[in-house]
């Protein structure tokens, strides 16, 4: 192995002679920059607190939801903790070799998909980098890695469980994801007879010993699975031979590449994101993570080894491309912001230049602020350690630099700006800064509506309220906005009529109202068709029918509460063809009130409807669970419109709104995880029978109700 490890007091070793390092910043080419990415529950947090064990970062191993109580290192909200899950990203910074290594721990539930894609590329070029991944594997499943194009391992963890088989997961990567994926080990053993891995490249078996799984211990490769090498040595040739001209070259001549050159074009293919190297093993039973760790170092791109595009403000936002060089003008993106008992504080990625504790930066945003960065530190999870200057490639945060989340900071000498991220849109909504938390006041129920990307998302954040901020909230579903509409014609003739000493008040009105077609209707459209003949109302009134000049009302103000379930009156056409006018009782107010009387009136005899909000909906499942999915939509009354696609199916429907609170966590569960959707509103339909029913009896006794009090 290219780094070998001992015993702790190895480890210590290491731990010291990398904090004595640690407040200098280190050249770009011997950094590398990886998040540790896949789906909940896939071993993320427990083989990220491996590496920090192996590297010296740390002196224990501890367990998501441990007996011990203290939990992985990672985790250190108390939230985190207490489900066993990780709920926001996690940096930290260690060493391996002569190597420097940013880990970030993301999120594997698909509700904090943001977390794992604060760094990811956007569009060709002028894009960001996600950093190089290391996608731990139990089965895969769609997300970053089948939107996103990074370099990437893959580690097929776990292989300690029952039913474990590396050769199905590697399939499933191929014909899934489409990766090539190239398997660089092969297992000593599965389920409880999992000893270690055999390294194929250099046709040695590797055990794992001590208390934490620290000693590797090299040897001949077993006899009974001398063949299974053989044979997958042979595979992994070929297919680096499909994508690397010079390994070709050795594959057509019958030859054997020399140990290094397999390793260099292994790197090159891996940088092209033509292949994927697959390692495996068991991070809980402490078995195959350092060759892992051996395999960043090997085969990931350094920051310089990366394009990175930005764009110059100063030229109309032409594309230029960034170095990855310390020595060239600063640029760095603010990619994560965090509030914490010291204020904020904001990650930092630097894409070019360096930057250090007192120098003066510039946010590319409007305002074009000038600010001085007072501390700068590297993060160990939720600890500290201050930094005097970084360079490219280092992943930093900041204390006293206030801005959002996507704002570029140069040096001044130059206008650069990286793109921002894209943000999915919030699929869940509850009645009460992640970019896709977001907060609005609904006017129409007054309730304040928090939406994300699902409920777990929303449920975690209310407990964050109420824990970091001491706020309480009450939460449900929002209301849904039902409406009500006439479905035939019906006439009015209404008189207002009031005396009470003095003047009095008068106005007549007559004509019709009637439904609008079905697609007006989807707009939500009201329509007002004056037909008089003649002054039999003067002019000044009829405004006061339809609307006043600064204000709803007459027949729009009548339609706010419609004679149903008091929900809003859409899609609506009101025809004034006559009435009557007084020269002395008659005024503005006066025939506001006509038009609210006649409104009752007609609507009394319109065949009142419920109407209820349609949504369309986009389901994407995985194949397999097409059928299920279906059944889902099915369950919730929706009407599946169309699907497309082969081995990822996208189901097209129509679902009522009502029906779709609680959808993304079934989804979800029915699918693996591997479910998503979105859904945006189409328009107002006729609800069922019965729960018009429903409503109208709860309208009804609310009413009573009030009547009482």
């Amino acid at each position: 192995m290219l780094c070998p490890v001992g015993r702790r007091a190895a480890a210590s070793r290491r731990l010291l002679a990398f904090t004595r390092r640690l407040s200098s910043s280190s050249e770009p080419q011997s950094v590398r920059n990886i998040g540790i990415s896949a789906h909940i529950d896939s071993g993320k947090t427990t083989l990220t607190e491996r590496i920090l064990y192996y590297t010296g970062r740390i002196g224990a191993i501890h367990e998501v939801r441990g007996k011990d109580g203290v939990g992985a290192k990672m985790d250190f909200m108390e939230l985190e903790r207490e489900k066993g899950i990780t709920i926001q990203s996690a940096a930290t910074h260690c060493a391996w070799g002569d190597h420097d290594i940013n880990v970030i721990d993301t999120p594997g539930h698909v509700d904090f998909t943001i977390e794992a894609a604060a760094l990811r590329p956007s569009e060709p070029c002028g894009r960001r980098q996600l950093p190089p991944a290391v996608c731990t594997l139990v089965s895969p499943a769609p997300g970053l890695l089948r939107r996103y194009s990074v370099p990437r391992l893959a580690f097929i963890n776990k292989l300690d469980r029952e039913g474990s088989d590396p050769d199905a997961v590697i399939g499933q990567l191929r014909d899934k994801l489409r990766l090539n994926a190239v398997a660089m080990q092969i297992p000593i053993g599965v389920s409880g007879d999992h000893e270690g891995v055999v390294d194929l490249l250099e046709r040695r078996a590797l055990r794992f010993s001590g208390p934490g799984g620290e000693e590797v211990e090299e040897g001949e490769v077993p006899a009974g699975l001398q063949a299974a090498m053989e044979e997958k040595r042979a595979e992994l040739l070929e297919k680096l031979a499909d994508a690397d001209e010079e390994i070709a070259e050795f594959y057509l001549a019958e030859e054997e590449p020399p140990l290094g050159v397999l390793r260099a074009a292994i790197r090159r293919q891996t940088i092209a994101n033509a292949i994927t190297p697959v390692f495996m093993g068991s991070a809980f039973k402490n078995k195959g993570v350092q060759p892992l760790l051996d395999g960043v170092v090997s085969y990931l791109p350094a920051p310089t080894e990366v394009t990175n595009c930005a764009l110059d403000l100063d030229k109309d936002e032409e594309q230029v491309g960034l170095t990855g060089v310390s020595s060239d003008p600063f640029v760095g993106l603010a990619f994560k912001l965090e509030e914490g008992k010291f204020g904020q504080l904001t990650y930092m990625r630097i894409y070019q230049g360096k930057v250090g504790r007192g120098d003066t930066i510039q946010s590319m945003a409007a305002d074009r602020r000038k600010v001085r960065i007072p501390r700068l530190v590297r993060m160990h999870a939720n600890e500290m350690e201050d930094v005097e200057s970084v360079g490219a490639g280092d992943i930093v945060a900041m204390f006293g630099v206030d801005c959002a989340s996507g704002t570029t900071f140069t040096d001044g000498k130059t206008k650069l700006s990286m793109t921002s991220m894209f943000v999915p849109d919030p699929v869940s909504s509850l009645a009460l800064e992640d970019p896709t938390f977001r907060v609005h006041t609904d006017d129409e129920s007054g309730q304040t509506i928090i939406s994300g990307m699902g409920e777990l998302h929303l449920e975690i954040y209310v407990e964050r309220l109420k824990r970091e901020y001491g706020v309480e909230c009450s939460t449900g579903n929002p209301k849904v906005a039902f409406r009500e509409t006439a479905s035939t014609r019906s006439k009015f003739a209404y008189t207002h009529k009031k005396q009470s000493g003095g003047s009095g008040q008068f106005g007549r009105v007559e004509g019709y109202v009637e439904p609008i077609s079905s697609d007006a209707l989807g707009q939500g459209a009201y329509e007002f068709d004056n037909q008089l003949v003649g002054n039999m109302i003067p002019p000044e009134f009829v405004t006061a029918i339809d609307k006043a000049p600064l204000s709803a009302a007459g027949f729009r103000e009548a339609m706010l509460k419609g004679t149903l379930t008091g929900s809003p009156v859409m899609g609506m056409r009101v025809v004034l063809q006559d009435g009557l006018a007084h020269a002395v009782d008659s005024n503005e107010l006066a025939f506001r009130a006509a038009a609210q009387g006649a409104f009752k009136q007609a609507m009394a005899t319109a065949k009142p409807v419920l109407l209820e909000p349609l949504m369309s909906t986009e389901v994407a499942v995985p194949a397999e669970f097409q059928g299920t999915a279906v059944a889902l939509v099915s369950q919730r009354k929706g009407t599946v419109n169309s699907m497309e696609g082969a081995e990822f199916v996208t189901i097209d429907a129509d679902v009522p709104l009502e029906s779709m609170f609680g959808f993304s966590s079934d989804l979800r569960g029915v699918t693996q995880g591997k479910g998503e959707y979105t859904m945006e509103y189409k328009a107002h339909v006729p609800a069922p029978r019965d729960k018009t029913e429903l409503m109208v009896k709860k309208w009804k006794e609310q009413q009573a109700g009030k009547s009482e009090e």
